[in-house]
């Protein structure tokens, strides 16, 4: 099935209204009609903006209490800072209608295709959200909250990536590829990505602005060679006061293996911080200074193991020579 049979006589509401307002009928431009009508955009805002349009033309606004609006069933943002959204709307009300569907089991209740940061500054400034009411399937309305959230310049990789993953279990690829308006390829890498990283490490982190896939791809390398997880929980989650993305940098910071850097002594460490030798690394030889004092044992420990470590380095030799 095509993206343009997916989006193709979207219907609009009808018939008797149900306890809760329903909108005004109208003539509604089809879904399949967004990627035309905002191809040759070049601004992302401006783009995410006609595909609201575009979604919502011929629709009446009417208001709705945020305390029964619910939020889609699969989720497209983590938790972050609406702020400067709160202000905004507190000072210019809100000038963006959000787009929502009856509730598919709760018949006095709606929920949300798009719009979600909107519903939540809302709901903390306790006003009540101007909506459209749209007849969605599932399908159209993961379309539809995909397809403009995916325009929005706030929306991070690892978000995208999480709200492709999110789709997997209970739409086709066809389906989700149209609603990340992206290729099978790209959808792909995402749902590998997420599949590799810790939830609980990723919700740590938050959504990293700036934060592109080959950053989270090192990321997730870098936690399959780490041996201790639980202790990267804890710093990350010590590291909640500081922005989503100094976080990351953070936590890479920590993964990462020490470099040993030409000329000046370095120190090499434990990953609890607990110092381990002296390293000083020239052009002709590395010399490896242990406190004896501090570590009497690790000395030991090291000079029984050398020759053992240095032969199993000749075998991975050879079986490399051999590969």
């Amino acid at each position: 099935m095509s993206r343009k049979n997916l989006f193709a006589d979207l219907p609009t509401p009808g018939g008797t209204a149900p306890p809760l307002a329903r909108p005004l009928q109208g003539t509604a431009k089809p879904m399949s009609a967004i990627k035309r009508s905002v191809g040759d955009l070049n601004d992302r805002s401006r783009r995410a903006e006609e595909i609201e349009k575009s979604l919502m033309e011929g629709q009446a606004v009417i208001e709705i209490d945020t305390a029964i609006i619910e939020p889609s069933f699969v989720q497209d943002r983590m938790d972050g800072d609406v702020e400067g959204l709160k202000s905004s709307i507190a000072e210019q009300g809100q000038q963006v209608p959000i787009l929502v569907r009856l509730h598919p089991e709760f018949p006095d209740r709606y929920q949300v295709a798009f719009g979600h940061r909107r519903l939540r500054a809302l709901k903390e400034l306790g006003i009540k959200a101007k909506a459209i009411v749209r007849e969605l399937t599932d399908e159209q309305l993961v379309i539809a909250q995909g397809q403009e959230n995916n325009e929005r310049a706030d929306l991070t990789y690892i978000e995208k990536a999480r709200f492709a993953a999110n789709l997997k279990d209970r739409f086709t690829r066809e389906i989700i590829v149209a609603a990340m308006s992206i290729d099978r390829a790209d959808v792909s890498r995402m749902m590998a990505l997420v599949d590799a990283l810790p939830a609980d490490l990723v919700d740590a982190i938050g959504p990293a602005p700036g934060v592109g896939r080959g950053n989270w791809q090192q990321l997730a390398e870098l936690v399959e060679k780490f041996p201790e997880l639980p202790k990267v929980l804890d710093l990350a989650r010590s590291l909640s006061a500081l922005p989503s993305e100094d976080r990351f940098k953070k936590v890479i910071s920590y993964l990462k293996p020490a470099r040993l850097g030409r000329g000046a002594p370095d120190v090499l460490s434990t990953s609890t911080g607990s110092r381990l030798a002296q390293v000083k690394n020239s052009r002709a030889k590395l010399e490896i200074t242990i406190d004896k004092k501090a570590t009497p044992d690790f000395a030991t420990f090291v000079l029984e193991r050398l020759a053992s470590l240095y032969e199993e380095y000749q075998a991975s030799n050879e079986k490399e020579k051999e590969a």
